[in-house]
């Protein structure tokens, strides 16, 4: 186990788009370079002041690149200190340095917020060296409990603003993903609709055209509807994705929209019974796309169907609809279609389910239950 987690660690990658360096960077640094200067010029007590006062003022300029060079930063300011510390083993002084170097307590807060899994257990030996020999070297148990606490505490609140800030990011790309499907959903029930519906009427105009042109005329008429709804549509999907904007879709068909789907095939009957009044916006639209979708298919796949019967039922804490068409059900594909797909996807946001497949008494049925309530 031990070994799994180090393993997981190391591969832990950098943390992405680490903020760019603005003014309070260069603030905390002029401040930190200005308490320095101040306490070797006025500090009577310095022991080794030429060092302390040259460490400090070569090592606090590397808090501007701790976020862009994390381990880097880190190697030059604890690194700083660990010439510091020396000198309390060689010679009989004691705390060589200035108070303006706690500053560098930031580095391993941003040692462990930025830097990847490698970086950041080398830069925990980096900073336990130098730590560890000066907290070896204090008499004073409150300094030693203070000193301990003060650094775990800036270890762990970088490591807890990097798991935050890695579980926003994936809350925002399950948003993203759904927001995603929503709009492969949207685009296929609406935008491939008009298009099977233009080609099913660019087939009956040609069919018609020589006997009949006043029905091939409103073959072209419906064409043109039907284009001008397509265009619509992709415009509106085009600038979601590209610009960003909420989307905006058409307004949503409902349950007394079916009788609509008759202009797609004189095949199409439609039956609504039972109690269909009061039901959420959201159930009448996933009702109206799954039939829509299924009689889109059914159009389109069935093979010589005389007929396609649209019934929904409306019951006791439920809606059921049922899409069936008479003819030869086309060779089942191995893979699931992006139709088929929405529909269930559909029905289980709501928390029901749509089932589709041959039909034992012939041709193809799609059937869904939805429940009347909108799942919270």
């Amino acid at each position: 186990m031990v070994t799994a987690f180090v393993r997981s660690v190391l591969a832990e990658p950098r943390a992405p788009d680490p903020p760019a360096r603005d003014w309070r960077d260069w603030a905390l640094v002029s401040a930190l370079l200005i308490a320095a200067g101040a306490e070797s010029i006025f500090r009577p007590d310095v022991p080794w002041r030429p060092l302390a006062t040259v460490v400090a003022l070569l090592v606090i300029p590397a808090l501007l690149w701790r976020r862009a060079h994390p381990l880097l930063a880190t190697a030059i300011g604890f690194g700083g200190a660990l010439t510091l510390v020396l000198p309390t083993f060689v010679y009989d002084v004691s705390e060589v340095g200035l108070d303006s170097m706690f500053g560098l307590i930031v580095l391993p807060y941003a040692l462990y917020r930025w830097a990847s899994g490698r970086e950041a257990l080398i830069g925990t030996a980096i900073v336990a060296v130098p730590a560890g020999l000066s907290l070896a070297t204090t008499d004073n148990l409150g300094n030693l409990v203070g000193g301990t606490t003060v650094l775990v505490a800036a270890f762990a609140l970088g490591a807890a603003m990097r798991f935050r800030a890695v579980a926003h990011g994936r809350e925002v790309q399950q948003v993203r993903t759904l927001e995603r499907g929503e709009l492969a959903r949207e685009l296929h029930d609406t935008v491939a609709h008009h298009v099977s519906a233009i080609a099913i009427q660019a087939q009956a105009g040609r069919a018609v055209a020589a006997a009949d042109p006043g029905a091939a005329l409103e073959a072209l008429a419906v064409i043109e509807a039907e284009a001008s709804r397509t265009l619509s549509e992709m415009r509106t999907m085009v600038r979601v994705l590209r610009d960003g904007d909420a989307a905006d879709y058409a307004p949503q068909h409902g349950i007394g929209d079916l009788h609509e789907l008759i202009r797609m095939s004189p095949l199409v009957q439609v039956q609504c019974v039972g109690n269909l009044a009061d039901l959420p916006l959201p159930v009448e639209v996933a009702v109206y796309r799954i039939c829509q979708e299924s009689v889109t298919n059914a159009i389109r796949h069935a093979h010589h169907p005389t007929r396609v019967s649209v019934e929904v039922r409306g019951e006791a804490g439920v809606v059921e609809l049922r899409v069936h068409d008479d003819g030869h059900a086309a060779r089942l594909s191995t893979s699931l279609g992006y139709g088929l797909l929405g529909m269930a996807e559909r029905a289980k946001l709501l928390g029901g389910a749509c089932r589709a497949g041959p039909d034992p008494a012939g041709g193809w049925t799609v059937s869904a239950t939805l429940p009347r309530e909108v799942p919270q």
